[in-house]
């Protein structure tokens, strides 16, 4: 009896093992690349959750992970896009391991589980990969792939300024003057110093007291190819003591709005210039320009309250904001929100209804400028948290 209890055990254990590798076939999907220059993200697509673990990190021209409790079925590999060569998943004990040979010097920025959602049935694992060095050394991954530079441009860049208000919209008020009358001047004072310069192409949303809709002035920047959107405004509040100047950048939250708002018509990939091949992709490359635009904004920010702060003009205390305003939705040009001042203090009113200090007000902003497009490899700033009211 108790031979047979113990061979029944053996045999049961036989196939529960069996049956156990069995199931894990097939759990590694596909392997899935988005690349937008410095950075790649690698997404392995999963029928069941796991959990991963870095054995290569990128020194030496391979990045290698094991993911427990998957296993690679018949196994996956083949080129890789960006930062990758090529990749291969291959079975590992009960674990599924991920090598990803390297195009360049490279290392993990960030990784994670998504669970299903959003349409999609099944877990991903995500790696961040951002470029750290040059080519990887032949004698690690093979022939070195030399990155392509960045095209240069042609032309000067691009910048969009935008009249808050206008037309039937006037905006705030103070004792005597209106915020789309000060908003119109100073863009138009901005314009003359950007072009003073030589060394900018300027455009306006509104050269008169008309009125631009909202969407229609993010659309004005996009297809012009702007490379900088700056929104002016002079804010109002109850307390007539309160002044000083503010810079908004999107938060995370209009983030997400932009991404459903931008991806509701069915050509969108075409307004990106995404190859439109596999939405899963695309959609990953909107993310990623997406945050680099975000990024690039919040840069933007610092350096112009940097500048204000210089020339002494006054500041909030929380001088950068972030909110979901509709005009800095674009997902592809860097945009600020500047409210130059409240109009409804008696000395900020005056200095944005005189003509020299409303002039010397938009020579710090071009200097702001100036100095964000002299320096574009200068150390990204993240965008602040810090919670705002939003503005028309």
């Amino acid at each position: 009896m108790t031979a047979l209890a113990f061979a029944v055990i053996c045999v049961v254990g036989l196939f529960a093992t069996r049956g156990f590798a069995w199931g894990a076939q097939g759990d590694v999907l596909a392997v899935r690349f988005g690349a937008d220059g410095d950075r790649t993200r690698v997404v392995i697509d999963l029928d069941k959750s796991t959990q991963g673990r870095v054995i290569d990190a990128g020194a030496d021209g391979r990045v290698t992970l094991a993911l427990n409790g998957v296993a690679p079925g018949r196994g996956l590999d083949g080129g890789g896009s960006g930062l990758v060569r090529s990749y291969r998943v291959e079975a590992a004990g009960g674990a599924s391991r991920v090598r990803l040979e390297l195009a360049r010097g490279s290392e993990i920025e960030r990784r994670f589980l998504l669970p299903p959602g959003d349409g999609v049935t099944h877990y991903r694992y995500v790696i961040d990969l951002k470029a750290v060095g040059g080519a990887v050394a032949a004698s690690r991954a093979g022939p070195a792939v030399r990155a392509a530079p960045e095209p240069r441009r042609a032309e000067k860049p691009l910048v969009v300024i935008d009249a808050g208000h206008g037309g039937n919209d006037p905006g705030a008020s103070g004792a005597s003057a209106r915020e789309k009358q000060v908003t119109l001047a100073a863009a138009l004072a901005l314009k003359a110093e950007l072009e003073r310069t030589g060394r900018y192409r300027v455009r306006l949303t509104r050269s008169d007291d008309t009125y631009v809709d909202l969407y229609r002035r993010v659309s004005i920047a996009r297809q012009a190819d702007a490379d900088l959107f700056i929104s002016l405004h002079a804010d109002a509040g109850a307390d007539p003591a309160l002044r000083g100047a503010s810079v908004y950048t999107l938060s995370e939250q209009g983030a997400g709005r932009a991404v459903r708002e931008f991806t509701r018509g069915d050509n969108w990939h075409r307004e990106l210039h995404l190859p439109g091949r596999d939405p899963s992709v695309d959609r990953i490359l909107l993310d990623m320009t997406q945050r680099a635009t975000q990024n690039r904004s919040a840069q933007f920010a610092r350096v112009l309250l940097t500048h204000l702060e210089g020339s002494e003009h006054p500041l909030l205390r929380r001088s950068h904001r972030d909110a979901g305003l509709a005009v800095l939705l674009a997902p592809d040009v860097p945009a600020v929100l500047l409210e130059m001042g409240f109009i409804t203090n008696p000395e900020d009113e005056r200095m944005l209804t005189d003509e020299r200090a409303r002039r010397r007000l938009m020579k710090s902003v071009a200097d702001g400028i100036d100095r964000y497009f002299r320096e574009p490899s200068a150390p990204l700033m993240t965008a602040s948290n810090e919670g705002a009211a939003g503005r028309p």
